[in-house]
């Protein structure tokens, strides 16, 4: 059965640790995003305490994640991934407790978001610095796919997982399963022993430093974002996808699902179409030598873009689902080559603030366009808003293939501390 693993979990021990921990933690997030709507309307929430309670996890992000960076690059990232991981449990812990015991409502559940969501800001920049503290330089593409094709199988898993526990022991039970998730990856991280970083070598030229003022440690992270321009160009893509890409699936494609495809039923095709396509990239990506992964990337962000007018389209239920899974394939090539080029080309030292600007700028906006997505489809109507959507969006990324760092950007890191190479990974 151990051969059967992929190379990178069989001889890196401690990535293995952390996969294994983390892949709980995915499931958990998976069932929990189902269940938390749910848990909202069975104690007589409206849609509108449910986007109350959804804000108030979305927006510790704007307001913690540079601390989580600056953070994480002056202390142990596992410490601060572990403490992320007990206060999570938690909270999800009490939120099952109230739900359970008929006793919650919605100011308490807006009140553990908050703090849910402010872990999990603190959580996100430690992680992606972590993992070149577990795996070599020149295995970093196949840790990034191998966490990707988690989340995306959780993505297809945990729903149908959710949707079980919601109907047959109600939303407190689900919220009890994502606690118990988290108590598991805190459990594996206690068991890990990442390297020490190299803090005061970085790869390339520039100051980077770990001790000092708040603010001249998130400087000098911005300094490694404002002088990489395939670093602060990718960013400004990624910030176009989030917010104007992504409210046509999270918001307008259930709309229109509603009245075309059938409800529920027909957009659950959608998704799950888009689950698989996003596995099937992940294996690529774990499979494939790619030379330029950024100019991959950003044609991989061109064809992710197109998922606007593809829910648009008209096309049948079938044919969307289908091109839907394309997007997939492609999202998901994207994540793993911009998350291994982060890590490959940006100092350790920094790595963590260079991520806490990412996070920023694309999971942090999001709310943004997911708040105006409603008012200007109501304005302009369904299928011209979708349309309008990709109009920005795919020149967008366009215009990241067209920058010349982008496309020439190497796989490995050159000069001092550059990323060995390691034989092509065999199939799992």
């Amino acid at each position: 059965m151990k051969s059967l693993l992929p190379g990178v979990l069989r001889e890196e021990p401690q990535f293995a640790r952390l996969f294994v921990g983390q892949s709980l933690s995915v499931l958990g997030d998976s069932v929990s995003f189902v269940a938390v709507p749910f848990a909202v309307l069975s104690i007589g929430g409206s849609a509108s305490d449910i986007g109350l309670v959804a804000a108030a996890g979305l927006l510790p992000m704007l307001l913690f994640t540079l601390v989580g960076g600056v953070w994480a690059d002056r202390f142990p990232r596992r410490r601060i991934m572990l403490v992320s991981d007990v206060v999570r449990f938690a909270t999800q812990g009490m939120t099952a407790a109230l739900l359970l015991t008929g006793v919650a409502e919605v100011s308490h559940l807006v009140v553990l978001m908050v703090v849910f969501g402010t872990a999990d800001a603190f959580f996100m920049p430690a992680s992606t610095g972590l993992i070149p503290q577990v795996v070599p330089p020149g295995r970093l593409r196949e840790a990034n796919a191998l966490r990707g094709f988690v989340q995306s199988s959780g993505r297809v898993l945990g729903p149908a997982l959710a949707g079980g526990l919601v109907a047959l022991a109600g939303p407190g039970a689900a919220l009890a399963l994502d606690a118990l998730t988290f108590a598991g990856s805190a459990a594996f991280l206690t068991r890990l022993r990442p390297r020490e970083t190299p803090r005061e070598t970085p790869r390339e030229p520039g100051p980077v430093t770990t001790r000092g003022s708040f603010l001249r440690e998130l400087r000098e992270g911005w300094e490694q974002v404002r002088t990489r321009t395939w670093v602060w160009s990718g960013m400004a893509a990624m910030a176009v996808y989030h917010v104007v890409v992504l409210p046509s699936v999270y918001v307008l494609g259930p709309a229109l699902a509603e009245h075309e495809w059938g409800g529920a039923a027909g957009w659950s095709v959608v998704v799950a179409a888009f689950g698989i396509g996003s596995i099937v990239g992940d294996v690529c990506a774990y499979r494939l030598r790619i030379a330029r992964p950024m100019a991959v990337a950003a044609a991989a962000l061109a064809v992710a873009s197109c998922q606007a007018v593809i829910i648009g389209s008209g096309g049948s239920l079938a044919l969307i689902a289908g091109l839907e899974a394309v997007t997939g394939v492609a999202v998901a090539l994207f994540f793993v080559l911009w998350d291994t080029a982060l890590q490959t080309h940006v100092p350790e030292s920094a790595l963590s603030r260079v991520s806490s600007y990412d996070h920023l700028l694309s999971a942090g906006l999001m709310p943004l366009g997911l708040a105006l997505a409603g008012p200007v489809s109501d304005s302009l109507g369904l299928r011209p808003t979708l349309y309008s959507m990709t109009i920005v969006a795919v020149p967008a990324a366009l215009a990241l293939l067209c920058v010349p760092a982008v496309r020439h950007l190497p796989a490995h890191a050159s000069g001092p501390g550059a990323a060995r190479t390691v034989p092509a990974p065999s199939l799992p």
